[in-house]
């Protein structure tokens, strides 16, 4: 499926349905990026377990690429630009305006229930998911957010593998937070070499400081490195009652 993303850019588009007829609530997942900048070589994210979970669940999901990565192409407009002095905020921003297009698209689909959409996002996915909760936009019941972030894994001035200035990112999710108002879900994991728990949770407290509404899990280490804990069908032992708790506190 191909969804208008401005201008002449159409996004790939992945679309799971659950059997039977009837319009279903919307599940959007939204990936991240790849730590190495390779994004033209990313394919279409499937996320099968996430994706498999919400359509047994009657959600119809959606799996966007977004614009400047694989074969979508077109310009790339979520660089935060410098290490040592990132634009957080406005990459959030510049990935929720695909997510929201996105929503707008599919809203207007035929088996879709236009105002019980739930939007999942990972890694960069989950900031740019965080950035649309700011927006509270039409439709969206909740959020979740799975590692989200920017800046992971960069090479600092001391050699050091780490976060591009997290104060940063910090004082961005506060920003988030002053107009966000949809509930929303934080799932991060004691061992994630991204986002480790004490810069997650400074994130989260400066968004609910602000007044946005969220919940924070922090889940055990899980693997290697959690922040891959979506992408492995080993972790939905982990994510689902969380999940299923935050949902059903929507109803």
């Amino acid at each position: 499926m191909g969804i208008p993303a401005g201008g002449d850019v159409s996004m790939l588009a992945t679309v799971m349905r659950p059997a039977g007829a009837g319009k279903r609530p919307l599940a959007i997942i939204n990936h991240g990026s790849p730590a190495s900048g390779a994004r033209e070589d990313m394919e279409l994210p499937r996320y099968d377990a996430l994706s498999s979970w919400f359509v047994a669940r009657g959600y119809v999901v959606v799996l966007p690429l977004r614009r400047g990565y694989g074969d979508t192409g077109g310009e790339w407009a979520e660089s935060y630009g410098q290490c040592q002095q990132p634009d957080y905020y406005n990459a959030g921003l510049h990935g929720a305006q695909d997510i929201r297009a996105t929503l707008a698209f599919m809203r207007r689909q035929p088996y879709v229930a236009a105002d019980r959409s739930i939007v999942i996002g990972e890694s960069a996915g989950g900031w740019a998911t965080l950035a649309l909760s700011s927006q509270n936009p039409p439709g969206v019941s909740g959020t979740i957010n799975f590692a989200g972030g920017r800046g992971g894994q960069q090479r600092l001035a001391d050699g050091r593998i780490g976060n591009c200035a997290p104060d940063a990112l910090v004082t961005a999710a506060g920003r988030y937070g002053a107009t966000a108002r949809v509930p929303t879900l934080w799932i991060y994991t004691a061992n994630d070499s991204f986002f480790k728990p004490a810069l997650a949770r400074r994130m989260f407290d400066a968004y609910a400081a602000a007044g946005g509404h969220g919940t924070y899990r922090l889940l055990p280490a899980f693997g290697r490195d959690g922040h891959a804990l979506v992408n492995s069908a080993d972790g939905v032992a982990a994510w689902s009652r969380p999940i299923s708790e935050f949902l059903a506190s929507l109803q």
